[in-house]
């Protein structure tokens, strides 16, 4: 028989009870109404290399009929392990149908990161793992804004290995950074015509120290293809969920093409909600306007 809306609701509360007395200060209400909850996780030792951030939100099917949604927060989180997490996750939901699974998944992720902690893992770059950013830091926190100018595209270029010469370097230009309780947001454009260019525009960002240290790199391009009358487009959303969909969204219907955007997000330590949403796209909104 399946569970009324009420019983998932009881469901819910006593889980979210249990939780708060099980993981105490670690464990923090972002919105009641909401059902946006927070919890800080690290790899238990005296002095925490390792720590990571999991937001969930409770949709009304879950335990039941829906899985929590779900986004990890760790700026050394991307890639091969943030795949190999997000599996592992979904993997326990599968294994666990209709129950409540917060619990495992903390602790999931707590053998991930002791895991971590106790393989030969050098420490996690500081930059990267310090979650707030102080009010200062701000201005030399982030890029010029100011667009690469001619020259230094064309000393790019010339730096470039030979195997690369076949495709040049596009121009890439820096927008105007949004900041919102501490997490800040900054777009990047580059004119691309092949997936070759938008590679080696993403290898370009990533030399720069501080767009390699940002929490997310979102990114999605659109490339017209003459001979076809396709469009070839792909989007990445680099451990921020649905991010890179909704940019390439935004892409289609502004009806842009042969362009890459790529958003930085520097994560300040408080939790924005749908509002982060709002910025990537205001952003990347203002570089392609402008």
């Amino acid at each position: 028989m399946a569970a009324s809306d009420t019983e998932r609701a009881q469901q819910q509360i006593d889980e979210i009870e249990a939780l708060s007395s099980i993981y105490g200060d670690d464990w923090c209400v972002v919105d009641e109404d909401e059902k946006i909850y927070c919890i800080k996780i690290s790899d238990c030792l005296d002095q925490p290399k390792w720590t990571l951030c999991l937001q969930v939100i409770l949709p009304p099917g879950y335990p039941t009929a829906e899985p929590p949604i779900y986004q990890l927060n760790a700026p050394w989180l991307r890639g091969q392990d943030y795949t190999e997490l997000a599996n592992s996750l979904e993997e326990i939901y599968v294994q666990n149908l209709g129950e409540s699974i917060l619990y495992l998944w903390v602790e999931k992720i707590r053998e991930v990161l002791i895991e971590k902690a106790q393989t030969s893992d050098p420490e996690p770059d500081i930059k990267k793992t310090t979650e707030e950013v102080d009010e200062d830091d701000g201005d030399d926190f982030l890029l010029d804004y100011q667009p690469i100018q001619e020259d230094q595209i064309k000393m790019l270029n010339y730096m470039t290995s030979e195997s690369q010469e076949d495709e040049e370097l596009p121009p890439i230009h820096h927008g105007n950074p949004i900041t919102d309780r501490r997490s800040t947001f900054q777009a990047h454009l580059a004119p691309v015509v092949t997936t070759r260019q938008v590679k080696r525009v993403l290898e370009k960002l990533y030399e720069n120290k501080k767009i390699a240290s940002a929490t997310h790199n979102i990114y999605a391009y659109r490339i017209y293809c003459e001979d076809k009358q396709t469009f070839l487009q792909d989007c990445e959303d680099d451990g921020e969920t649905a991010a890179g969909g909704r940019l390439l969204h935004l892409m289609q219907i502004l009806n842009v093409h042969n362009v890459l955007v790529v958003v930085s997000r520097w994560y300040g330590g408080i939790l924005l909600g749908p509002d982060r949403f709002k910025h990537i796209n205001n952003c990347a909104r203002n570089v392609l306007v402008e």
